[in-house]
């Protein structure tokens, strides 16, 4: 099976890189353009894909907001983009979305079928992506919506804290936002699952468990003392989203339900996120 994976350079598909056999092929920006269909068809023509797997996205989800446009043009267009070449290569599309495309008040875990409602342009524009693909090609795709993402490549919340922890007196992070971290390794595995399977449908894959950014800082600094990547403790105090502001607005409940990725996914079911934070840590 022909495996090209778009977005070569990110968390996703760095963890990818370790899973697919070496026939895959990997796509960076200089690589393939997402916003030019012509071109974009040219470049995979060479390849003959039989599987895409989209790991690529605008993630900056703050200057989304005063790039809608740049935001737009990778999220949206170039989703619907990849779809209409898999639409007319017979090809099946994997492709990664977020917990942004839910507004957040609903307090109890999100389904796949539940309705999206994205509070800002890094969501709208995810939203739009899903729309576009599940228009495109409903019956040759695996939609994954996942959450909190972070690997020990790139910049994540994981090795900022660890930066910050290691650099500050004290820290005040976020309490009244709460869903999963995600490792990395576990979202490459349930794609490569999705594509070696044709998985159809949308599904929601996140590690297992509820936390607060509070929580998954105090579990962050506790394991990283215990490994040896922090030399001592500072105090982590809870605080409210209202006292650090940010220009696009954050779910406040973002929990993804996975009954039907446990079903489906039975061959790599989801391990709690401090089992999987520790992990990482480990191959930090």
């Amino acid at each position: 099976m022909k495996i090209v994976v778009i977005g070569k350079s990110g968390q996703l598909a760095q963890e990818l890189q370790h899973l697919l056999p070496e026939s895959a092929s990997f796509l960076g920006r200089k690589d393939i353009d997402l916003t030019d269909y012509d071109r974009l068809s040219s470049t995979l023509d060479t390849l003959a894909p039989q599987v895409i797997i989209n790991a690529s996205a605008y993630t900056a989800v703050d200057k989304a907001e005063s790039e809608p446009k740049a935001a737009r043009l990778i999220n949206t267009q170039g989703v619907e983009n990849l779809a209409r070449y898999c639409k007319a290569a017979d090809a099946f599309m994997v492709h990664v979305s977020t917990d942004y495309v839910f507004n957040g008040h609903k307090g109890v875990p999100y389904t796949p079928d539940d309705a999206i409602e994205p509070q800002g342009v890094y969501g709208k524009t995810k939203a739009d992506g899903e729309k576009a693909l599940l228009e495109l090609l409903p019956q040759q795709s695996c939609l994954l919506r996942t959450a909190w993402v972070y690997s020990v490549h790139g910049n994540n919340f994981v090795k900022t804290m660890l930066t910050l922890m290691d650099t500050k007196p004290q820290l005040g992070v976020i309490d009244d936002q709460i869903g999963t971290p995600t490792w990395a390794r576990g979202l490459a595995e349930a794609c490569v699952f999705a594509a070696q399977n044709r998985t159809q449908g949308v599904y929601h894959w996140t590690d297992e468990g509820v936390a607060s950014w509070y929580d998954f800082a105090h579990a962050i600094q506790e394991l990283a003392v215990q490994k040896g990547l922090l030399e001592t403790a500072i105090p982590i105090k809870p605080i409210p989203s209202s006292q650090y502001p940010t220009p696009a607005k954050r779910p406040h409940y973002s929990v993804l339900d996975k009954t039907a990725t446990r079903a489906t996914f039975s061959a790599i079911t989801p391990r709690h996120w401090r089992t999987q934070l520790a992990e990482m840590l480990d191959a930090l």
